[in-house]
């Protein structure tokens, strides 16, 4: 086949009929999860899908990665609600693999498992006071002002000048939060508590660094965009920073989203002195890297080092340091993959080792029954979106091995037994329906769609229609 822009394509791969059918099991049901068995049910019709979740509910990221209000966030969760419902599936979420059930049970419970379980760890950042009181992964804040049942019930926002170190959305979004206006929260699923805690927020101040130039940075022009239509927040950057040279001309020449971007940071930094009157400030600093955390006990600074662009997009430490006083500092660096006893994992990239998503041991050959879709084939990158061709991928890679293996080994015996032994309380589809439908109810209480629920035993009190659980 060619494709409209003349290169040769594969043909989309036709469906595949097992019989008896072929029996999966998802090991997480975010996008990555939900999509692989939406691809499972085109590709290999009547595959009978067992879906495993450590947390109480589904949709993972989109329910609990992205800001509050998120414009998209509703229309990602009815999408993935209808992929999950096309399919042959049952759900069992506050089931943890490697704790509850191990990655062997289900190898030679099913024919193939597939782990999607996402990057929940924030990538390290090795300087110098980063373990400081005040120094903060992302992935924490996150979690917090989204009501995950894992993270903190309280967030400290005593900070009146913050430092937030990365150069992706995931930096604008903490940023946002860290000023965001706590009465444009009451329209959004937030808990309360949450809103009340932004409330209370002291942060006037917040300075984003970006290693690169801001051709090269991950912000996408919409997200910026809303950073500068903040209430009473004025975004500054510095002109120099966004100045043309031949690597910006050269991508915003190729590339929509970096034109895009570009554009709207030279908007920032045309804004004249005289007419920047908010209260609150966002300072957008590109070629700048951190150096070092400096402080007596908590965080009181951040040292930053100028970087020389090469013209190519790359760049160099100059040598030239700066110290900018913060009195806290929040690592958006990216997310990484959390090892899972009895699957390979490349450690220093923060995936599990694959080849099209087929696992592979030491040695590089792959291990019968065993692949990975999502941020823990590829990385914590792409937009939500990513998620569907790569499971397509992987669905595919499995269906070529099943045929080149052979030697299918569904028995499902040992995990019907472990979950119906008493000592696990899974929440099946009928529960989360429940928990829903009970979110939606607190919404209709406070004058809202939807208020979350935070607290884990709560969660699966409503889930498996049980009073007493046993953590």
């Amino acid at each position: 086949m060619i494709n409209a822009r003349g290169s040769a394509v594969s043909p989309p791969a036709a469906p595949r009929i097992f019989s008896p059918p072929l029996r999966v099991s998802i090991v997480g049901a975010g996008p990555a999860g939900i999509h692989a068995a939406g691809a499972l049910a085109e590709l290999a019709p009547g595959t009978k899908i067992d879906m495993f979740e450590r947390l109480p509910t589904p949709y993972g990221l989109v329910r609990y990665g992205l800001a509050p209000g998120h414009a998209e966030s509703e229309k990602f969760v009815d999408s993935l609600h209808t992929v999950l419902v096309a399919s042959d599936f049952r759900l069992f979420c506050n089931v943890e693999i490697g704790k509850d059930l191990s990655v062997e049970d289900l190898r030679s419970s099913y024919d193939a498992v597939i782990i999607a379980t996402g990057a929940p760890r924030d990538a390290l950042l090795d300087i110098p006071g980063v373990e400081l009181p005040g120094s903060f992964g992302a992935a924490d804040f996150v979690g917090w002002y989204n009501d995950h049942p894992d993270a903190p019930q309280h967030w400290p926002l005593h900070a009146e000048s913050v430092a937030v170190i990365g150069g992706g959305n995931v930096a604008l979004d903490v940023t946002r939060m860290l000023l965001v206006e706590a009465q444009s929260l009451q329209a959004t699923d937030v808990t309360d508590e949450v809103r009340e805690g932004i409330a209370g927020s002291r942060v006037r101040e917040v300075h984003i660094f970006v290693r690169r130039g801001p051709a090269d940075a991950r912000f996408s022009p919409n997200e910026l965009r809303a950073l500068g239509e903040l209430p009473g927040v004025d975004v500054v950057v510095d002109a120099a920073d966004v100045a043309p040279d031949r690597h910006i001309e050269r991508m915003t020449k190729q590339l929509v989203h970096a034109r895009l971007a570009v554009e709207t940071l030279r908007g920032f930094a045309d804004t004249a002195p005289a007419d920047r009157t908010a209260q609150h400030r966002v300072h957008l600093h590109f070629y700048r890297q951190p150096v070092e955390i400096l402080g007596n006990g908590k965080v009181e600074a951040l040292r930053v080092e100028r970087t020389d662009p090469d013209g190519y997009g790359h760049v160099t430490a100059s040598g030239v340091c700066t110290d900018y006083p913060v009195q806290a500092a929040y690592r958006a660096i990216g997310f990484l993959g959390t090892p899972l006893a009895g699957v390979p994992f490349d450690h220093g990239r923060g995936i599990v080792s694959h080849r099209s998503g087929a696992v592979v041991d030491e040695s590089g050959l792959p291990i019968a029954g065993l692949f990975v879709t999502g941020w823990m084939k590829r990385g914590a990158a792409g937009l939500i979106g990513a998620a569907r061709p790569d499971a397509r991928q992987t669905v595919e890679t499995m269906l070529r091995q099943l045929d080149s293996f052979g030697g299918r080994r569904a028995d499902r015996s040992r995990i019907e037994e472990v979950l119906a032994a008493g000592d696990l309380f899974p929440v099946d589809w009928e529960g989360w329906l429940r928990i829903d439908a009970a979110e939606k109810d607190l919404g209709v209480e406070h004058g809202r769609p939807r208020v979350k629920i935070g607290d884990r035993e709560e969660l699966v009190r409503i889930g498996t229609k049980s009073a007493v659980h046993a953590e």
